[in-house]
């Protein structure tokens, strides 16, 4: 057995570079989350995800943990699912493969969508919608009225 010395970038025994595996490995992590976060905003389960992908839960939560990587075909198949573009998962994506920090207002919106969909009563979900538009509407009077 050939041990490769650590202070090496490039395997040469399987031609492979340790910075393109990691990169790879930051990109499965990125798009993992942004299904996940879309998944949430949708209000489905991971179960109900894997169904609708055709997978067992346990294949989806590797999918959205980054875990296993997702090939073209079933990234397409879940961006159907999702009605979101392929591109959707990878932006916010940086360069060398980097995701940038979810906000806190991003995870504030996140928390929002996915307590919303919780919500069984639609007598309820339209009123807090209505509450949201509301709300909204005087924020923007109120930038207006600071314009003017």
């Amino acid at each position: 057995m050939m041990m490769k010395p650590a202070s090496h970038d490039h395997d040469i025994e399987t031609g492979v570079d340790d910075g393109a595996i990691q990169r790879a490995s930051l990109v499965d992590h990125h798009v993992g989350a942004r299904i996940r976060e879309r998944r949430t905003m949708l209000g489905l389960s991971q179960q109900q995800l894997a169904k609708m992908i055709g997978v067992t839960y346990q294949q989806a939560h590797k999918y959205e943990r980054g875990l296993n990587r997702i090939s073209a075909g079933r990234l397409f198949e879940i961006a159907q699912v999702l009605s979101v573009p392929v591109s959707y998962f990878f932006e916010g994506l940086q360069p060398g493969g980097e995701a940038q920090p979810v906000s806190p207002r991003q995870r504030m919106f996140l928390e929002l969508a996915r307590n919303f969909a919780l919500i069984d009563n639609d007598k309820h979900q339209e009123a807090l919608s209505q509450m949201a538009r509301a709300l909204a509407a005087q924020s923007q009077a109120h930038q207006r009225d600071r314009e003017e």
